[in-house]
C-alpha cells in the first residue's frame, strides 16, 4: 500500500514535470525517487511544475487571444511527437520548443515521459499490477475518477493562480463522438455561435485522440470548465468516454445535455435493458436530470437549438448579451415569400441534400480502428475512430476502484455483449443518422434553360432547409450588379468594408488593395466554421463583368461551413457539381395551368391545356402566368388559347440595351411572347385606357434592377411616362369576346399598391419580404419582353422617378442601373439623353452619391473614379454645346438672329461649371486616399482655377478646394 501511495504520486508527477532529470540520476536508488516525492510536497510551485508542459506556451492562449487558444481548438486536437521522450540536459530543463518559437501554435508539444523501469522494486502485495492490464509498453490512459477529478490534478490545478497565468481555460467543454459530419457540423456551428458572444469553447472527441498527452489536456479542461456541454446521440451511448463526461459534469451539476437525433424519452427506455451496466445508467440518469432546458437538436431546429443554448449560457455566465449586428432596416434573408404551390422537383432537392449534407442510413461502426494509432496522430474532428489507446484488451484503469476494471469495458467490448444489443435497441428504436461516407460537396449548381423554375427550386430548397443554417444570403447574379450584391452582405453579415482613411494604416493603400481587402473581410466571415448558405441566383458569366476576376477569387475551394447554391443559365459552372433540371412531368404542367383556384373543367377543356402544355415546352414560367390569366379573368382555356393565337407579334429593331441571349430567347419563344403581350393588353383594357398605372409600372419596371422594387418607386418612374396613345388598339376588337369575361373580375381603376397586386395576380411579378412599405419584384423574362415593347419613353421615365430615393443604400441597384441608361458603360452606348438641367440634377443628386457611397462604404474605389470621370465628361460636353450655341449666334445674321428666340441659359451654364469643379474636388479628394498625389494635385488646381473665376479668391469653396490642394503637396513630399 505504501508503494501504492508511492506510485501513484510518481505517475503524477511525470504528467506535471516537463522534464525527468538525466537517466543517470534516474537509474539511481528509490531513495531519490522518495526525495522527489518530498520535494513535490513540501512546495507546489516549485520550478519544476512551473516548467510543466501543461504550462508551456505551446498549451496556453497568448493574453492577446480573443477567446481559446489554439491548442484548445477543437478542429485540430493535440498530436504526439515523433519522440517518445524529450532530451534532457544535466543542468537544468531545457525550454520547451515552443519558447523558441520552432513548433506551431496548433500542433501542442507532446512532453510525457514515461515511468522509468529503475522504479521496479514493487512489493510483493502490490494490489494494482499495471502489467497485468496493459501488456503494451505505451503508458495506458488514466480515466478520471468519481466523484473525485483525476488525482493528478489535485496539486496542479487549472484554476491554481499559479498556472492561471499561463494556461488559458475555457468557460465551456463541449463533448460529442461520431463519424456523421452533420454531428461535427453542428459542434462547430456552437462552438462558433458560443465564441461570437464572448464564451471560450473547447470542442472535443476524446475517442480519437490517439496520444496520452492529448487526454491529459482534456481531462484538464474538462475540470476547469464552468459548464459542459454534452451531445447526446447514439454514438455517445456506444463510447464510455462520453458516459464518462456525463457522469461528472452530472456530479459537478454543471451538465447541459443536448439530444442530437433522439430525445429523453428514447434514452429512458434504455434503463430497463439488462445490456448496459451500471456507469451507463448513472450516466442515462444524469442526463435525464439534467434535462431542465430542453434542448433536443434534430435537422429541423438546428438554428434554434444553437440560439437557445447560446441564451442558456449568457445568463447563466452572466454575459451581456452581444448586440445584434446592424443591419439595414428592411433586409430579410429571402427576397419573396415561400410558394405555397410548390410541386414537383422533389429528385432535384433530395439529390442537392445529399451533395450538401449527405446521406444514408446507418449506425456508426463501434469497430476500433488503429488508424490514428499507427501514425501517432488524431485530428480531434477526424472521421476515423480510434479507442486502442483508451481501452487496452477491453480494459482501462480506474483511480476510484484501485483494480483493472475488467466487468466494465466488457459489455462494451464482447461482440456478443451489450454493446451490440445496445446497437439493436436503438434500431428498434429507428435512430436516423444522416451522413454521407463519400463526403460532400460545398457549392452546388442549377443548371436550366430560362423559365424552368431555377429560382423556384433554390427558393424552396432555402426554405425547406434554413433551420440547418445560421443565415440563409440571397445574391443576385446578374453581371454588372454582382460585385455590389456582394458587398451588400455585409449589411447582413455586419462587417464594415468601407474604405480607411489614409491615416489608419500608417501608409497609403492603392486602390486594388482597398477593394480586395473589402472582399477579403466578406470572404473570413463567410467562408469559415459558421454555417451559411449562400444563394447566387441567376449567374450570367463566370467573371466579373467590371474587372474580368475569375469566380474562384469570389468564392474559395475551402467554404468552411457555408454552402453555396447557383442558378445559372451555363449548361456549366467551373467546376461545380451541377443539377440539371429537366421539364415538369405533364401531371404536374397540368396543376400549375388550373391556376391558383384549382379549376376542374371538362375533357374538351383538359385538351386545350395540354396544347398550352405543348406550346409553351412546359416550362414553368409560361404555365404559371396562363394559370394566373385562367384564375383571375374567368375565362375558359378554349377561349383564352383562341385570343392568343390572334395576337400578331410585330417585328421590332433589337433594344440596344438587351443581350443577345435575351434577344435569341424571344425569337426562339414565340408563343410565350404572345402571352406576354396579351397580358399587357389584359391590363390596358381593365384600366379602360383612362390611367394604365400597372401598364406603366410593368414598362418602366423593366429597366430597374432586377432586384425587388418599392412600389411608390415604381409609381412614381410610372407617373413621368406619357401615355401616349392606345398603343394596343388593334387587338381590342379581335380581344373583346375575351374581355366580356372580365365584367365581373374586379379588374378597374386602382391605388399604386392595387396596381402592384394586380400585376402580381396576372403571374407578371412576385410579392417581396422587404420591408418597409410594399415591394414587387419582375420575374427576368417579363422584364425581357417588356424592354422589347418600349425601350424610348420607359428608360427616361425610370431615370426621372430614381431620383425621388430617399435610401440610396436600399436602392444601389437601381441607381446604377439608371447610371447605365444615362452614362453607358464599356462597349455600351448610352440610351437616355437628358437635357443640360436635367442632367445637372441627375449628376448631383443621383451619380454624385452614388459614386461616393460606393467609394466610402463598400471600397469601390475604381468603379466610383470612372463614375466621376464618366460625368465630368458629359459636362465638359455639355460645356461645349453651349460655347457652340453662342458661336453660332454671333456669327449668324441679323435676321435669323431676330426669327430665332433661342438663348443659352447663363445660369444652367454656370450650374454645369460649378458642378464640374465640385466632380473635380471630389476626385482629387478620392485620388488622395490612393496615392495618386500628382493626378489628384492636377484636378484640384483645375477646381481652384473654375472656383476663382466664378466665385473669387476668398469664397469658401475656393478656400476649402486650396485646403485640398495643401494636403495632396504635403502628402506628396511626405512619401
Amino acid at each position: 500500500m505504501q508503494f501504492l501511495r508511492f506510485y501513484l504520486n510518481l505517475l503524477e508527477e511525470t504528467s506535471t514535470v516537463a522534464f525527468i532529470t538525466s537517466s543517470s540520476q534516474a537509474s539511481s536508488s528509490s531513495k531519490k525517487g522518495k526525495d522527489l516525492v518530498e520535494t513535490n510536497n513540501a512546495s507546489d510551485s516549485s520550478p519544476s511544475i512551473k516548467n510543466s508542459p501543461f504550462n508551456s506556451p505551446s498549451l496556453v492562449s497568448p493574453p492577446s487571444s480573443a477567446f481559446v487558444s489554439a491548442l484548445q481548438s477543437p478542429y485540430i486536437s493535440p498530436r504526439a511527437t515523433t519522440q517518445p521522450t524529450i532530451t534532457t540536459t544535466t543542468q537544468k530543463p531545457s525550454p520547451p520548443l515552443s519558447y523558441k518559437g520552432s513548433q506551431s501554435e496548433h500542433v501542442p508539444s507532446t512532453s510525457y515521459t514515461p515511468p522509468s523501469d529503475d522504479f521496479s522494486d514493487d512489493p510483493p502485495d502490490r494490489k494494482l499490477k499495471l502489467s497485468a492490464c496493459t501488456p503494451d509498453p505505451a503508458p495506458p490512459r488514466i480515466s478520471f475518477s468519481f466523484p473525485v477529478p483525476r488525482v493528478s490534478l489535485a496539486k496542479v490545478s487549472v484554476s491554481s493562480p499559479a498556472t492561471n497565468t499561463k494556461l488559458r481555460s475555457s468557460d465551456v467543454f463541449i463533448g460529442f463522438h461520431g463519424q456523421n459530419p452533420n454531428l461535427v457540423r453542428f459542434c462547430k456551428w456552437l462552438k462558433s455561435e458560443l465564441e461570437l458572444q464572448g464564451i471560450a469553447c473547447f470542442v472535443a472527441d476524446r475517442a480519437k485522440y490517439s496520444d496520452t498527452q492529448s487526454h491529459e489536456i482534456a481531462d484538464r479542461v474538462i475540470c476547469s470548465v464552468t459548464y459542459g456541454i454534452v451531445l447526446v446521440s447514439c454514438s455517445s451511448l456506444l463510447n464510455y468516454l462520453s458516459l464518462e463526461e456525463v457522469r461528472f459534469f452530472a456530479q459537478k451539476k454543471n451538465l447541459i445535455p443536448i439530444f442530437y437525433g433522439t430525445g429523453p424519452s428514447e434514452i429512458m427506455g434504455l434503463l430497463n435493458c439488462n445490456a448496459i451496466d451500471k456507469e451507463c445508467k448513472e450516466a442515462i440518469d444524469g442526463l435525464i436530470k439534467c434535462h431542465e432546458f430542453k434542448l433536443e437538436a434534430n435537422e429541423s431546429n438546428w438554428r434554434s437549438c444553437v440560439g437557445k443554448t447560446a441564451a442558456i449560457l449568457r445568463a447563466k455566465l452572466g454575459r451581456k448579451s452581444v448586440v445584434d449586428k446592424e443591419t439595414v432596416d428592411g433586409i430579410e434573408e429571402l427576397p419573396v415569400p415561400r410558394n405555397r404551390s410548390f410541386l414537383g422537383r422533389e429528385k432535384e432537392i433530395i439529390e442537392m441534400e445529399m451533395a450538401l449534407f449527405g446521406n444514408g442510413e446507418y449506425l456508426e461502426s463501434t469497430t476500433p480502428s488503429t488508424k490514428g494509432e499507427a501514425s501517432g496522430q488524431s485530428e480531434g474532428l477526424a472521421d476515423e475512430e480510434s479507442d486502442v489507446v483508451s481501452t487496452r484488451n477491453g480494459k482501462f484503469i480506474s483511480l476510484e476502484l484501485g483494480k483493472c476494471s475488467e466487468t466494465t469495458s466488457e459489455a462494451w467490448s464482447d461482440p456478443n455483449g451489450g454493446r451490440n444489443s445496445l446497437k439493436r435497441l436503438l434500431k428498434t428504436k429507428k435512430y436516423r443518422n444522416t451522413s454521407n461516407c463519400k463526403g460532400s460537396t460545398s457549392v452546388v449548381c442549377v443548371s436550366g434553360v430560362p423559365g424552368i423554375g431555377k429560382t423556384e427550386l433554390a427558393l424552396e430548397f432555402a426554405y425547406r432547409y434554413s433551420q440547418r443554417y445560421k443565415m440563409v444570403l440571397w445574391v443576385g447574379g446578374e453581371a454588372r450588379y454582382f460585385r455590389q450584391n456582394l458587398l451588400n452582405l455585409s449589411f447582413s453579415l455586419g462587417l464594415d468594408v468601407s474604405a480607411d482613411a489614409e491615416k489608419d494604416r500608417g501608409r497609403l493603400r492603392s486602390f486594388d488593395e482597398q477593394e480586395l481587402e473589402a472582399f477579403k473581410r466578406i470572404k473570413r466571415e463567410l467562408f469559415r466554421d459558421m454555417p451559411y448558405l449562400l444563394v447566387i441566383d441567376n449567374l450570367e458569366i463566370e467573371k466579373d463583368w467590371w474587372e474580368g476576376k475569375d469566380l474562384n477569387d469570389l468564392i474559395p475551394r475551402n467554404t468552411g461551413g457555408t454552402h453555396v447554391l447557383i442558378t445559372t443559365r451555363l449548361p456549366k459552372v467551373m467546376t461545380f457539381d451541377t443539377v440539371q433540371l429537366s421539364v415538369l412531368p405533364l401531371s404536374d404542367a397540368m396543376v400549375i395551368l388550373r391556376g391558383r383556384r384549382k379549376k376542374d373543367y371538362p375533357a374538351e377543356e383538359v385538351e386545350i391545356l395540354k396544347l398550352f402544355d405543348e406550346k409553351l415546352g412546359r416550362l414553368s414560367y409560361g404555365l404559371w402566368v396562363i394559370g394566373s390569366l385562367l384564375s383571375e379573368l374567368a375565362i375558359p382555356p378554349s377561349a383564352l388559347f383562341e385570343d392568343v393565337n390572334k395576337i400578331q407579334i410585330e417585328e421590332r429593331s433589337a433594344s440596344p440595351f438587351l443581350n443577345l441571349n435575351d434577344e435569341q430567347y424571344c425569337k426562339a419563344n414565340p408563343f410565350v411572347a404572345k402571352v406576354l403581350a396579351f397580358s399587357l393588353a389584359v391590363l390596358e383594357q381593365a384600366e379602360g385606357n383612362r390611367n394604365l398605372l400597372s401598364l406603366k409600372m410593368l414598362l418602366v419596371g423593366a429597366w430597374f434592377a432586377p432586384v425587388p422594387i418599392p412600389v411608390n418607386l415604381l409609381a412614381a418612374a410610372a407617373k413621368n411616362m406619357p401615355t401616349g396613345g392606345n398603343r394596343f388598339s388593334k387587338w381590342n376588337k379581335c380581344l373583346s369576346h375575351t374581355f366580356a369575361w372580365c365584367g365581373g373580375c374586379g379588374l378597374g381603376r386602382r391605388s399604386e399598391e392595387d396596381a402592384a397586386f394586380l400585376l402580381v395576380r396576372l403571374g407578371l411579378a412576385r410579392i417581396t419580404n422587404r420591408q418597409p412599405g410594399c415591394w414587387i419584384q419582375f420575374h427576368p423574362i417579363t422584364q425581357t419582353f417588356a424592354r422589347r415593347r418600349d425601350y424610348i419613353l420607359a428608360p427616361k421615365a425610370t431615370v426621372q422617378g430614381v431620383r425621388k430615393i430617399d435610401n440610396p443604400l436600399l436602392n444601389l441597384d437601381h441607381l446604377w442601373a439608371s447610371a447605365f441608361l444615362v452614362f453607358g458603360f464599356k462597349s455600351e452606348p448610352p440610351l437616355v439623353q437628358l437635357q443640360a438641367m436635367d442632367m445637372v440634377l441627375y449628376i448631383k443628386r443621383t451619380a454624385l452619391p452614388l459614386a461616393i457611397t460606393a467609394f466610402t462604404t463598400f471600397s469601390r474605389c475604381n468603379s466610383a473614379l470612372e463614375l466621376l470621370k464618366v460625368c465630368t465628361n458629359v459636362l465638359e460636353e455639355v460645356e461645349k454645346s453651349f460655347v457652340s450655341q453662342i458661336q453660332d449666334w454671333r456669327q449668324g445674321s441679323l435676321c435669323w438672329k431676330k426669327k430665332t428666340n433661342k438663348k443659352v441659359d447663363e445660369y444652367v451654364w454656370q450650374d454645369v461649371t460649378l458642378l464640374k469643379a465640385l466632380l473635380l474636388e471630389t476626385r482629387a479628394k478620392l485620388l488622395l486616399r490612393g496615392g495618386h498625389f500628382d493626378s489628384g494635385e492636377e484636378l484640384c488646381r483645375t477646381c481652384i482655377s473654375i472656383r476663382t473665376v466664378m466665385l473669387g479668391h476668398n469664397h469658401e469653396l475656393t478656400l476649402a478646394a486650396q485646403e485640398t490642394l495643401a494636403k495632396l503637396v504635403r502628402m506628396r513630399s511626405k512619401i
